[in-house]
């Protein structure tokens, strides 16, 4: 007679998110880093987008009507300790991720902003800004903007690394909930400096800029990274120190599949 396996509890948790049909980002990157990093990711889909690192070809947006029952579906059973939010493009979408959110009532909420693909093409309707200012960082414990989005959130303009430490406060104490702003877009002497701010302690991590290698997926890969340690009891400063430790590495142990460079977010786990 065969024994009964002992089963294993894992944290859970929930990426919000469109589709890349490339692997490199959205859901496909958030669940290969949940997976890594040893929490059982759940998801929510916003669009289907046909794309590769080079270009968005197409945006198919989700009813929100299917967007809100994917959030009931995991009420029952399978609610997250931590959840992220990615592309989410409408604002009915938003809408229905803001009734979700008050449904599941996860500990941790990291709102990644994606406004813009590194391809160029614009992931979020500008009719939806107001609202994400307005409703949902308000719900957030984190949000992490890359400087170009950061600009959007402050209406002005973010030059050099002085500016971009000014800016994180100014964030911090415009929204009144804790920021990441991430440097990769404006490097200073061969560092990218990220700044991660709650009100009390302002952290400025340093990595290496690495040239010549392809980031597509890192703000995704990166707010993963940060929900995932977070659902496994890390508080939110370390989850942010280990999320920059696990993109940092990812970027710089990337390889090539097809014509194109990938996260190794295998190699990012081992850090």
């Amino acid at each position: 007679m065969k024994q009964a396996i002992p089963s294993r509890t894992i944290p859970c948790a929930l990426t919000v998110a469109g589709s890349d049909s490339g692997g490199g980002a959205g859901i496909q990157t958030d669940l290969k880093t949940f997976a890594v990093l040893k929490v059982h990711g759940t998801s929510v889909l916003t669009c289907i987008t046909a794309q590769n690192p080079k270009e968005v070809k197409a945006i198919q947006p989700v009813s929100s009507r299917v967007v809100f029952s994917q959030f009931q579906a995991l009420n029952n059973g399978l609610k997250p300790v931590a959840v992220k939010s990615g592309m989410l493009f409408s604002k009915s979408i938003v809408q229905s991720v803001l009734r979700g959110l008050e449904l599941l009532k996860p500990r941790w909420y990291v709102l990644d902003p994606v406004m813009i693909a590194t391809s160029g093409a614009q992931l979020l309707q500008g009719s939806c800004i107001e609202v994400i200012q307005n409703r949902l960082i308000p719900m957030a414990s984190l949000v992490t903007p890359n400087i170009a989005e950061a600009e959007v959130l402050l209406g002005r303009t973010i030059r050099g690394s002085a500016q971009a430490k000014a800016s994180v406060r100014q964030l911090v104490d415009r929204y009144e909930v804790p920021f990441l702003l991430k440097g990769g877009h404006l490097p200073s002497r061969g560092k990218v400096i990220d700044y991660f701010c709650d009100g009390h302690t302002l952290n400025a991590m340093e990595s290496a800029y690495i040239k010549g290698k392809d980031t597509h997926g890192t703000g995704c890969t990166y707010s993963a990274a940060i929900t995932a340690h977070l659902a496994m009891g890390a508080s939110l400063e370390s989850a942010v120190v280990k999320g920059k430790s696990f993109i940092a590495e990812a970027i710089e142990q990337s390889y090539r599949t097809g014509a194109h460079q990938a996260l190794n977010v295998w190699k990012g786990a081992t850090t």
